[in-house]
C-alpha cells in the first residue's frame, strides 16, 4: 500500500496510489489517513492527469528528528568518529517540501550536500516505548533529503541552521505502511549521475532502536518523523541540477536545485 498527499488545485487530499507504473491511479481516501481509519470515497484520478501534483506526504505538526553519523562509512567520509549512542538533531516542519518542489540554497552558504536517507513517519503518541514494541508505533515510511549546508555545519557549533533551513527536508513521493526496513538500498544521484548507494542494514542503530531511544527523550505525536541517517557519498548540489533519492520499495523522490541569489 502506498499513501500519497496531492492536490488538484484545491486543498490538499490523500489517496491510495494503486496500479502498475506508467498506468498509476489516486484512490481518493476520506480524511488524513494518520488520524483517522483508511476509507476511500469512489473517486479515482490518474496520477499523470495535468492538474494532479504530488505533496510532501505529510507535514509534521510537532518535528522532525534527524539522527547523525547513522552509517560507518558516511562517519569516515566526515573524518568523525562513530557516536556511541544516536546523535540527534531537530529540523522544522518548515523544511519540508514535497516531489518536485525546489530545494533554495540560503544566500549565506557555498557548500549545500544532499543526504539520501529512509524516513520513519510515526502512527501514535510515543512515549519510552521498548525497542521490541517500537515499531508497532509506525504509521509507514518515505523517502528524505536532509539537505545540510555543511559550511554552517562545519562553523556554527551546532546543527540548527545548517540543516533546518527552508526547503532543506524533501519528503516523499509517498508513504509505505508495514514496510520490512532491515535491508533496503538507499541512493542518491545529482544529474542523473550516482552519488551514494547504501542499505539499511548498514544502520548503527536500527529503525526499533532509534524510536525506542528518541521517545525516551521526546514524546513522539503521529505525523512526527525521524530521519535514520545517510550512506557515504554526500556531495555538493548546485542551482540548475536536479537531486533523486531513492529508497528501495518505496520509490524516487526528485528535486530541482535553485539559488534566487
Amino acid at each position: 500500500m502506498r499513501i500519497a498527499r496531492f492536490t488538484t488545485g484545491s486543498d490538499p487530499r490523500y489517496a491510495l496510489v494503486q496500479g502498475e507504473e506508467g498506468s498509476l491511479e489516486l484512490a481518493v481516501l476520506r480524511g488524513d489517513p494518520i488520524y483517522t481509519k483508511i476509507e476511500l470515497t469512489g473517486e479515482r484520478i490518474p496520477l499523470d492527469r495535468d492538474d494532479v501534483r504530488l505533496l510532501a506526504p505529510v507535514i509534521p505538526r510537532s518535528k522532525i528528528i534527524g539522527v547523525g553519523r547513522n552509517y560507518a562509512d558516511h562517519a569516515v567520509e566526515m573524518g568523525t568518529d562513530l557516536p556511541v549512542e544516536p546523535l540527534l538533531f531537530l529540523k522544522p516542519n518548515t523544511t519540508v517540501i514535497g516531489p518536485d518542489d525546489p530545494i533554495v540554497l540560503p544566500a549565506w552558504t557555498r557548500e549545500v550536500h544532499h543526504e539520501a536517507e529512509l524516513a520513519v513517519v510515526i502512527g501514535k503518541v510515543t512515549k519510552s516505548v521498548s525497542p521490541e514494541r517500537a515499531l508497532d508505533q509506525v504509521f509507514g515510511y518515505t523517502v528524505a533529503n536532509d539537505v545540510t549546508a555543511r559550511d554552517a555545519q562545519r562553523t556554527d557549533g551546532q546543527w540548527a541552521r545548517a540543516k533546518g533551513f527552508d526547503t532543506s527536508c524533501p519528503l516523499g513521493p509517498w508513504i509505505v505502511p508495514g514496510l520490512d526496513v532491515d535491508d533496503l538500498a538507499v541512493r542518491s544521484r545529482v544529474d542523473g549521475q550516482p552519488r551514494q548507494d547504501g542499505r539499511t542494514s548498514q544502520l548503527v542503530f536500527d529503525v526499533a532502536h532509534l524510536i525506542s531511544y528518541i521517545s525516551e527523550a521526546f514524546t513522539l505525536l503521529p505525523g512526527d518523523v525521524i530521519l535514520t541517517g545517510t550512506p557515504a557519498g554526500v556531495g555538493p548540489i548546485e542551482h540548475g541540477q536536479v537531486v533523486e533519492v531513492e529508497v528501495e520499495e518505496i520509490g524516487v523522490l526528485r528535486n530541482p536545485v535553485l539559488r534566487r541569489d
